[in-house]
């Protein structure tokens, strides 16, 4: 049992997840009492994560995030491809469906023309409100329950990513779509 298990894992088709709005919520800090704006538009087939960060009331955060429904547990990483306004971004995994509580984060930067990130899920690291929180272990991809975008650079005005492609991946998978 223990074998095919390890072959069903290896074998993992990659996931992709469907590119429209309407599945991404919007949390800004406005739940702080910050004035930050930002959502998930859609663009054709694309997504597109923009607003205004502003750092007044103690404000300074954007962020949209969506309910995972499809088994992730072969994962390995995750594949983003992206295009973006030079602002440093947050790829956030969540393993519960609530609002609040730990998030696991990584970084990019985005550039001005199309790139492709390519994160480890054993490189994001557990944060809660900012704060590192190493007792919360690594991602467990099985039990991811959510996956957002947040900005948070501490630099007001507009921003935009726009986001062609969400794909997690297993150990095999050498796919480049």
């Amino acid at each position: 049992m223990i074998h095919s298990m390890v072959i069903g894992m290896a074998l993992m088709a990659s996931v992709s997840f469907n590119m429209e709005a309407r599945s991404w919520r919007s949390v800004n800090d406005g739940v702080m009492g910050g004035v930050s704006s930002g959502g998930m538009l859609q663009n054709g087939e694309e997504l597109v994560f923009t607003g205004e960060l502003s750092l007044e009331n103690n404000g300074g955060f954007s962020s949209v995030r969506r309910l995972v429904e499809q088994d992730l547990s072969g994962a390995t990483r995750v594949r983003l491809e992206v295009r973006g306004d030079g602002r440093e971004y947050q790829f956030r995994i969540r393993q519960s469906t609530g609002f609040d509580g730990v998030a696991w984060r990584a970084m990019f930067t985005s550039r001005d023309d199309w790139q492709k990130v390519e994160i480890a899920l054993d490189q994001f690291i557990p944060v809660f409100r900012g704060r590192t929180v190493a007792q919360a272990g690594p991602v467990v991809a099985s039990d991811i329950q959510q996956i957002g975008f947040l900005l948070a650079d501490k630099n007001a005005g507009p921003f935009r990513l726009e986001i062609r492609h969400i794909e997690f991946l297993g150990p095999e998978d050498t796919t480049d779509s």
